[in-house]
């Protein structure tokens, strides 16, 4: 039998660290399959929760004290080197980390080995991700420290939509505002918006570069990309991960002259206003029930009035979007859906598409309904495909960091 190559040989631990958990999966790059995942939750509380998983195995649960990230991270490599629940024998095994970092500012159009000064890049951008970014870079730094002279690899959820032309990111506020402070729209959900519309290019057996393709990622939170070329050329979140799409919490597009308009007649804070358009806007404003698509659609079944008006408009705002991607590249090959409600609500999938008429869409209803995996869900005389694809958001990063990693290698040894 051959030696393995260094890629096939390489593992991967992905990290995506939030401000109080750590989700991870290490990766055997030979085959992308997954040796372990799990999530620390609750961080910085005596009752932190840790769940591990080794795949064909019973899952592990524990409970207690984890009080910052360092110490969780700790605990994951503790278990993935553990003699009862590891996957590996020592850390030294590990070949590279691969991190999500939600905001890369302008500084980023992709994924990079990190350095001191992407670290101070990273920092940079805390003004515009202040929730995920400080926590991002935390996992940077207890993985450096844990793993000492392992590669570390950063992936920018805006990254991939980079390309957008200056028309489409840039806002009608004056000029000075982008200048001086940045605001301008960033997008976010980009490692699986390419991910989805690299995959589906691949199903389609066609060059990503020829195709037109609109990415529906939908979930608590839900964005569009509208990718031509394989490269972003817009996208539906903005400055924030608050433009856009109705959402669990969040309220997506509205006029801005509601906010101080608001704000008067109720008294509100900067605080006050921005915890009512994250937290408690979106489906579950509307619905008074949950942000929750399932809840909406069971309340919806039982004749809830309000559930049916959160569904309606979050369906409504979606196929306006889907609209006006189209008419943003002059055509689309391919609708793909994705994210928790993307891949798994048939309901939401149906009322978009059934109005889609005048792009050429027709779906098959029994595709539409059944089965959870990669399908192509388009009737045979369909003008446009309709992909439901379940992302992957940890391969995307966990490539990218083999393929960095490598290829600093080759230089090194050049």
């Amino acid at each position: 039998m051959s030696a393995k190559t260094p890629a096939e040989a390489m593992k991967v631990f992905v990290l995506n660290c939030g401000s109080s958990s750590v989700k991870y999966q290490l990766f055997d790059m030979g085959d992308e399959s997954v040796l372990a995942k799990g999530r620390v939750e609750r961080i910085g509380t005596d009752e932190a929760l840790v769940v591990h998983q080794a795949t064909g195995r019973d899952a592990v649960h524990a409970t207690g004290t984890i009080l910052e990230h360092t110490a969780a991270i700790q605990r994951v490599l503790a278990l993935l080197t553990s003699p009862e629940h590891g996957v590996i024998r020592h850390v030294s095994e590990i070949g590279a980390v691969g991190h999500r970092v939600l905001h890369g500012g302008e500084y980023f159009s992709g994924s990079v080995l990190v350095t001191p000064e992407v670290k101070q890049a990273i920092r940079a951008c805390f003004d515009l991700g202040p929730l995920h970014n400080p926590a991002n870079l935390a996992g940077i730094e207890a993985a450096e420290n844990l793993i000492p002279g392992v590669p570390q690899v950063a992936t920018f959820d805006t990254g991939f939509h980079s390309t957008m032309p200056r028309y489409a990111y840039l806002y009608a506020l004056p000029y000075v505002l982008y200048r001086r402070y940045h605001v301008r729209r960033y997008g976010f959900h980009g490692t699986s918006h390419r991910y989805v519309s690299e995959r589906a290019a691949a199903l389609m057996g066609r060059p990503p570069a020829e195709l037109k393709l609109i990415s529906c990622h939908l979930g608590n939170g839900a964005s569009v990309a509208a990718v031509q070329g394989g490269a972003s050329v817009d996208t539906s979140m903005g400055f924030t991960p608050l433009e856009g799409l109705v959402m669990g919490t969040r309220s997506g597009d509205l006029d801005p002259a509601v906010l101080p308009y608001v704000m008067a007649k109720e008294e509100l804070g900067l605080a006050e206003i921005s915890s009512m358009l994250n937290k408690h806007s979106g489906l579950l404003g509307v619905s008074g029930v949950s942000g929750d698509m399932r809840d909406i659609e069971e309340e919806m079944e039982k004749g809830n009035p309000r559930a049916r008006d959160a569904f309606l408009m979050f369906t409504y705002r979606l196929r306006k979007y889907i609209g006006a991607y189209a008419a943003a590249m002059d055509g689309v090959d391919a609708i793909l859906f994705t994210g928790g409600i993307g891949e798994n609500s048939w309901r939401v999938r149906e009322e978009v598409c059934q109005h889609l008429n005048y792009l050429g869409v027709q779906i098959d209803p029994d595709l539409n309904r059944n089965g959870q995996k990669e399908k192509d869900i388009a009737t045979p005389s369909s003008r446009v495909r309709v992909w439901v694809i379940p992302t992957n958001e940890e391969l995307v990063i966990a490539r990218d960091a083999r393929d960095i990693v490598l290829k600093e290698k080759e230089k090194a040894g050049a």
